[in-house]
């Protein structure tokens, strides 16, 4: 166990957007420390190898960093080796592989409890993302050692039969990487059809390669269960089993409630169970404690992406230093989901 230590601000998280809360503060004279449960930008370790992102450079950079790359749009490991640089060139103090389990006291004199030690803080940022927490399809045989949630390369699964269960961008640049790398692989859609939201330049390619028959499709299909060889769906025309050595169930992901509520975060009683927050500082139900980036939309987790939420690193260092508040740019304000 370490022994205590004292900083104005702590940041849980370590993606892009806790680095840019925590540049941002330190930035203004504050004593910071970021704090994360497992390696620098986690969540993007854990992305595809080579992942291209959706966003161009710019979108994607904190603190006035340029990002370079060869590419139009930033692949993973451009993003990783990015971030690490500004972490290291602003010199923010990382504790990483060191999980928060509670936290006491109040605004001005909070203690951060982790499995390593105690923290003393006046004021804490939540900018947990969500992608440590898989939508489970809650169906038997979902806990097997070939079930998996993550979907990393294709190349492990060469002549093997791969079911991809769900119909957005994850799921369809699986499918169609599989298929490339010699994999026979069958998409399970709960709707009936690809998701409108698959980006523009793979949803043609992917409907294509399916009226192909290159990549089977079972649309209006739930999952009944999983056993050591198959998956067994409910189909329009009944039941029907595939065959799989290797399950993708690429269902989403949505923020660590039982972690927030650890915290002592409520949530609105809406649709998106949204953590309570005041939507123009914030800060949440308990004074002194802010949420930053996709954390802040509950299960709507395209509300808030690196390009919006590192604004709100902005927001609450302006505020915590007794700055106005800076305007966001109305290009970066957050997506409406009807």
């Amino acid at each position: 166990m370490t022994t205590d230590v004292s900083f104005d601000v702590v940041v849980v998280g370590a993606g892009p957007v806790g680095l840019a809360c925590g540049l941002e503060v330190q930035r203004r004279g504050l004593s910071v420390c970021v704090v994360d449960k497992g390696a620098l930008v986690n969540s993007i370790i854990g992305y595809p190898t080579n992942m291209e992102f959706f966003s161009t450079p710019e979108l994607l950079e904190i603190g006035g960093y340029p990002m370079t790359t060869l590419h139009y749009k930033p692949l993973r490991e451009d993003a990783l080796d990015y971030y690490r640089r500004v972490a290291f060139t602003e010199k923010l103090p990382l504790r990483l592989f060191e999980r928060v389990t509670g936290l006491e006291g109040e605004q001005e004199n909070y203690t951060l409890l982790t499995d390593k030690g105690r923290i003393r803080t006046r004021y804490v940022i939540v900018a947990t993302g969500f992608y440590d927490v898989p939508n489970y399809l809650r169906v038997p045989g979902e806990n097997q050692p070939h079930v998996t949630h993550y979907y990393k390369e294709p190349y492990a699964h060469a002549d093997q039969d791969v079911v991809i269960i769900g119909g957005k961008n994850s799921a369809a640049k699986a499918a169609l990487q599989l298929l490339r790398a010699g994999a026979r692989p069958t998409m399970v859609v709960r709707g009936d059809e690809i998701s409108q939201s698959v980006k523009y330049w793979i949803r043609p390619d992917l409907i294509n390669r399916i009226k192909e028959g290159r990549i089977g499709c079972h649309f209006n299909s739930t999952v009944a269960r999983i056993t050591e060889t198959t998956v067994e769906l409910n189909t329009p025309d009944g039941p029907h089993t595939l065959p799989a050595q290797h399950v993708y169930a690429l269902t989403g992901y949505h923020p660590d409630f039982t972690f927030l509520a650890t915290l002592g975060i409520t949530c609105e009683a809406d649709a998106a169970q949204t953590p309570t927050h005041h939507a123009e500082t914030l800060e949440t139900n308990r004074p002194g404690l802010y949420l930053a980036g996709t954390v802040c939309g509950g299960l709507n987790t395209s509300r808030w992406f690196i390009e919006n939420g590192r604004y709100h690193a902005q927001l609450i260092a302006a505020r915590l230093a007794g700055e106005a508040a800076p305007q966001l740019p109305e290009v970066l304000q957050p997506v409406q989901l009807s």
